[in-house]
């Protein structure tokens, strides 16, 4: 897979290092020369170039990549970047850093993006995640299909407890996706009984999730 990285400071090096060692091309774009550290990632490939710009996103050869993703830290720049990313080049899948909470609501498909990931947003998620026991934590949300990664923590007074997943009528527009137990992870199988303190891992449209916090908390 090839995948562009607009933004070459320790975010979108982070990323490309773990890209890198899971056998992916890497394309690191950046329009400051200090940015440029070929002899830190020489396995990535390197263009000192403005993203924002139709030019330079040419010759890097935006079309041919499977994933763009808008990793530097001003917003505005990563939303055009996701923006010529979709539009002009078709890119697959565009993925982007929102860096200040309060313009995550512009990161959407009408800007060209697939996923959002906004830091503060994601650690609060997981400062809930680890305290929160039969309330909806809201994980990481997909702009293009208008859904939610979200993580609840099954109760021990749930009325699902020892239910069949299979036997559960879940909302609509929802699909229980993993199973976390006991430092393992499930795939979800309709024969499994839910159990107290499984961390069930959901993608949700966003206005069915009170419907699955009210099915799965205790009364």
């Amino acid at each position: 897979m090839r995948v562009a990285i607009a933004g070459a400071g320790n975010v979108g090096r982070s990323i490309a290092v773990e890209l890198l060692e899971n056998g992916h091309e890497v394309l690191l774009i950046d329009k400051e020369p200090h940015q440029i550290a070929v002899d830190e990632l020489p396995r990535a490939e390197w263009l000192l170039a403005d993203a924002c710009e139709i030019v330079s996103l040419d010759e890097a050869g935006l079309q041919r990549c499977n994933v763009a993703i808008a990793a530097t830290g001003d917003d505005k720049v990563n939303l055009v970047v996701s923006l010529l990313a979709k539009t002009e080049y078709g890119v697959p899948r565009v993925v982007a850093r929102v860096n200040h909470p309060k313009n995550e609501w512009l990161f959407n498909d009408a800007w060209g993006v697939d996923v959002a990931v906004s830091t503060p947003r994601l650690m609060s998620a997981l400062v809930e995640e680890a305290v929160s026991v039969g309330d909806l934590v809201r994980l990481l949300r997909f702009s293009q299909g208008d859904a939610n990664l979200v993580e609840l923590t099954l109760p021990a007074n749930a009325p699902l407890v020892g239910t069949g997943i299979g036997e559960v009528t879940w909302p609509e527009d929802t699909a229980l996706v993993a199973v976390l137990r006991g430092g393992r992870v499930l795939v979800p199988s309709p024969e499994n009984p839910l159990e107290a303190g499984d961390e069930l891992l959901f993608v949700a449209a966003p206005d069915r999730e009170q419907q699955l916090e009210e099915l799965l908390s205790a009364p």
